[in-house]
């Protein structure tokens, strides 16, 4: 049997599957700097975008902004523009953000089982 090594991709006689595969286009998405924190976030509900750049703290408002962009495109964030002088904005998530939670969750529960970590109550803090 050939080894296949860890982030190699499919076999070439396979690579539409590997390309379009729900799996990995999951875990690209998901992979990606800040946005696991941004959702964690927002399963708190609604919140203004210096608001949520406080709660995930560390991340710089261009990476923030071009995250929730790509959210907000996916249809997994609702942004909403208040009226109000001057204008907020509001990032939440949406029924596909929110179905993440448990994603999450079970990350959270396999980790804290199989590997070798300090015990946190809550890492969200």
């Amino acid at each position: 049997m050939e080894k296949i090594e860890i982030g190699t991709p499919a076999p070439a006689a396979e690579p539409e599957t590997f390309l379009s595969c729900p799996v990995h286009d999951a875990i690209q998405f998901l992979q990606e700097k800040w946005t696991m924190h941004i959702i964690r976030a927002l399963l708190d509900g609604p919140m203004g975008f210096n608001e949520l750049g406080r709660a995930i703290g560390g991340c710089n408002p261009a990476t923030l902004k071009q995250r929730l962009d790509r959210m907000v495109a996916l249809g997994l964030v609702q942004r909403t523009v208040h009226s109000y002088m001057p204008p907020r904005t509001s990032y939440e998530l949406s029924r596909g953000g929110v179905a993440l939670q448990g994603v999450i969750e079970a990350i959270d529960s396999w980790a804290r089982e199989h590997l070798s970590l300090a015990p946190a109550p809550d890492c969200r803090e």
